[in-house]
């Protein structure tokens, strides 16, 4: 079996800005984090992302959403999966241009607001949870994402150059309750099976990049387990943003990862590992989109399923992975 190469990280314990008082890249900043330590100060125009996506999963429905900008245009969508029938319920996405859009300048502080009335977006950090509120005709959500202390997240910054870089936070299958709407009827969200997953991002990316993204969360054997994953778009910088959650601790694995998967079959098993990552994913839903926007274009397969196999956590101890529902997938970004 190929695997990948390992990395030297560094972890960072102490806040941080991402950028130099010029605008580049502070490398000082470049390493990894358990908490959101970075302030993402960056100054300018020069194709800058900005984005919070958040992923629930309960017993009956998967619901997304997502707010961007890229410095000339802002983008807020909705998506929900009865999980029942593997049915959409809804696919919402509206761009516009990036006029009065603020986001955060450090992770699980401040809030975003995209859109109002029948087609709005909101993420609001308040004492103890963050708020996901949505109204998007057919589907209204309104949501508590619990905060528990002491519990990891993984932040990395990728260097590309000191021009080019991307501070991430994945905070992976934190307790959520609330209600979802569907075509009128509500139903609850118990935090108790129910779980959300954070993608926060900021940075200046390349004008071309293709990456893999994988997380996943469940129980087995009375411990908590939460897997997430990623490749292609970290791939020569140094940093990697894989890791293994037990019990709410993060076991980091700094190498980077081989993805194997047919692009034309995305529900055919997919291969992903490494020294300590031997896992396959069974698709069970693919979401496929492709968006064009001036000269901004958008493709996304993300498949949800399940992974099965093996990650060895800090101590070389294996942890089986049997059954985790989560999701893989292929994105390419040319803007």
């Amino acid at each position: 079996m190929h695997t990948g190469h390992r990395v030297t990280e560094r972890e960072i314990t102490e806040r941080t800005n991402l950028c130099r008082p010029d605008g580049r890249l502070d490398p000082d900043a470049v390493g990894w984090t358990r908490t959101p330590l970075h302030h993402t100060n960056i100054q300018g125009w020069g194709r800058t992302m900005r984005w919070e996506y958040w992923c629930v999963v309960t017993p009956t429905h998967i619901f997304a959403i997502t707010a961007s900008s890229l410095d000339y245009l802002s983008s807020k969508g909705a998506w929900c999966l009865d999980r029942r029938t593997n049915t959409p319920v809804l696919s919402m996405e509206v761009i516009k241009p990036a006029r009065g859009v603020s986001f955060p300048n450090r992770c699980g502080e401040g809030s975003v607001w995209l859109g109002a009335g029948k087609n709005s977006v909101s993420i609001e950090e308040v004492p103890g949870h963050t708020r996901l509120r949505v109204n998007a005709g057919e589907l209204q959500a309104d949501l508590r994402v619990e905060r528990v202390a002491g519990r990891d997240s993984l932040g990395v910054v990728v260097p590309w150059s000191d021009r080019r870089f991307q501070y991430t936070v994945k905070d992976i299958g934190r307790p959520v309750e609330g209600t979802l709407t569907v075509r009128g009827k509500e139903i609850p969200v118990s935090a108790d099976e129910s779980v959300a997953t954070l993608d926060h991002g900021r940075g200046r990316w390349p004008n071309d990049i293709m990456w893999n993204w994988g997380a996943a969360h469940g129980h087995r054997d009375g411990r908590e387990i939460g897997l997430q994953i990623g490749g292609k778009w970290t791939d020569g910088t140094g940093s990697v943003e894989n890791g293994l959650f037990l019990d709410g601790r993060l076991h980091k694995i700094s190498e980077e990862l081989v993805w194997r998967y047919d692009s034309k079959n995305w529900y055919a098993p997919w291969q992903i590992t490494g020294e300590r990552v031997d896992l396959e994913f069974q698709p069970e839903y693919v979401r496929s989109s492709d968006v064009s926007r001036l000269w901004m274009r958008s493709r996304e397969d993300q498949a949800f399923g399940r992974y099965q196999g093996r990650v060895v956590d800090d101590e070389g101890k294996a942890v089986e992975v049997r059954d985790l529902f989560g999701w893989a997938e292929e994105v390419h970004r040319r803007w």
